[in-house]
């Protein structure tokens, strides 16, 4: 009987609901332990289904991997995308907050994703270029349409290689204060809002 029901359950399901429940199991997992430590097999049975139907979405736990960090990836610029209308520089610490916020409850997961695109798995390396790619069109498009930085952008072809580097100060910053580093999560906002004020501000 509990089996016959599992199997009505799952057929309630559609192939994009499905799809979305393991990647929400995935990205739990991953954010709670380090990427060595999650099984397949956990995902399947917390999902409750098979192993089977968790290779069919995703042939391989890297292709799994790499699908959850995408959807994080996606979720992260909703969470920090600009609002229209309201100054860069006072979004800016807000944005930070809501990133330093998610790098720490996302830990494992954080820390993973970097460390794979440096071991040069090509599936998360991808997804790492893409996520670093729209995160940095996404600050550069609220800057243009700032008051105040718009005409700096305008100006400086240095803009974008600036961005860039600062994505990658960030992402370093994060990382030592993930490991221990004595900063508060404020001190850390702080820091980098000054990094990226101090390269662009006019």
């Amino acid at each position: 009987m509990a089996a016959n029901q599992g199997e009505r359950t799952r057929r309630r399901l559609s192939t994009e609901e499905r799809r979305e429940q393991l990647l929400a199991v995935g990205a739990r997992l991953f954010s709670e332990s380090p990427y060595g430590e999650v099984w397949i097999e956990q995902v399947a049975e917390i999902a409750g289904v098979s192993r089977g139907l968790l290779y069919h979405y995703f042939p391989t736990k890297r292709d799994f991997f790499a699908a959850v960090v995408e959807r994080e990836s996606a979720r992260m610029l909703r969470m920090t995308a600009a609002v229209p209308g309201i100054p860069v520089r006072e979004q800016l610490g807000a944005g930070l907050d809501t990133f330093l916020e998610y790098v720490e409850a996302h830990a494992h997961g954080y820390r993973a994703f970097h460390r794979a695109d440096a071991a040069g798995d090509q599936a998360v390396r991808k997804v790492y270029q893409q996520a670093l790619a729209a995160q940095e069109k996404q600050i550069l498009a609220a800057m243009a349409a700032d008051p105040e930085f718009g005409p700096v952008c305008a100006q400086r072809p240095d803009v974008p290689l600036a961005v860039r580097g600062w994505l990658a100060f960030t992402t370093a910053v994060c990382l030592e204060w993930l490991r221990g580093a004595d900063l508060s999560r404020d001190q850390v906002r702080d820091l980098c809002t000054r990094a990226l004020l101090g390269v662009i501000a006019p």
